[in-house]
């Protein structure tokens, strides 16, 4: 699966003009349900809501990545805005947000959609894909910047595989273990602990743990999500 198999074109706002958090969410809720992949707009929205209520999801650096996880989502899906003259999102770094990306989880045991968006979570953390997003001229260009950039990405289990020790100059014999951890917790679960894992690729090689557990070796940075 790909990414733009979980986002329609209908789904899509190159040009959104939100005032605030709440317009944003709303019109990104309302662009996820053209696409037809939920049947409640308003309990939808509330979960949304209700999750920023726990914490932001403006992650910084002008990204925003909602989410909501709910019996109100038929099939998972996407909805993406780009907000040219940014909108105040009560971001984590305080900058106003360009560009969001919607997620629709059905509260299901069918796990398939995950491998994309970790897929997605990453891309959003590149600074030359985020460019070419906003530089895109119309949604058929839109899809195909996230397109190509798929193609080139791993999935997540490509990305486990080339995991190892990251030692940051502390030698065989030094008696005290160091560690690098980022802890995420997030009811719907995906895009926080990709980012995350992303981040502490700048410094190492992350191995993504899930459930509180983790293969820890001295020097090697963790992510754990609850």
């Amino acid at each position: 699966m790909r990414i733009t198999d979980l986002l329609n074109a209908s789904s899509i706002d190159l040009n959104a003009k939100p005032l605030n958090k709440k317009e944003a969410i709303e019109q990104a809720v309302k662009l996820m349900a053209a696409s037809g992949n939920i049947t409640d707009i308003e309990a939808y929205t509330k979960q949304v809501i209700a999750r920023e209520e726990e914490s932001t999801t403006g992650v910084g650096e002008g990204i925003a990545i909602p989410h909501g996880k709910c019996s109100a989502v038929s099939r998972p899906g996407l909805a993406a805005m780009i907000i040219r003259d940014g909108v105040d999102y009560d971001s984590l770094d305080g900058e106003p947000v360009n560009v969001l990306f919607l997620i629709a989880a059905p509260d299901s045991e069918d796990n398939v959609h995950l491998d994309v968006l970790s897929k997605l979570s990453v891309l959003l953390m590149d600074e030359e894909f985020i460019k070419k997003l906003k530089a895109a001229k119309d949604i058929g260009e839109f899809l195909e910047v996230i397109d190509n950039a798929d193609s080139e990405s791993k999935s997540i289990d490509e990305r486990l595989q080339d995991t190892g020790t990251y030692n940051a100059g502390i030698s065989d014999t030094n008696s005290i273990d160091r560690y690098i951890a980022a802890v995420t917790s997030c009811p719907t679960g995906i895009a926080h602990t990709y980012m995350a894992a992303e981040g502490l690729e700048k410094l190492g090689h992350p191995q993504p743990e899930s459930n509180l557990s983790a293969d820890i070796k001295s020097g090697s940075p963790v992510v754990i999500s609850t």
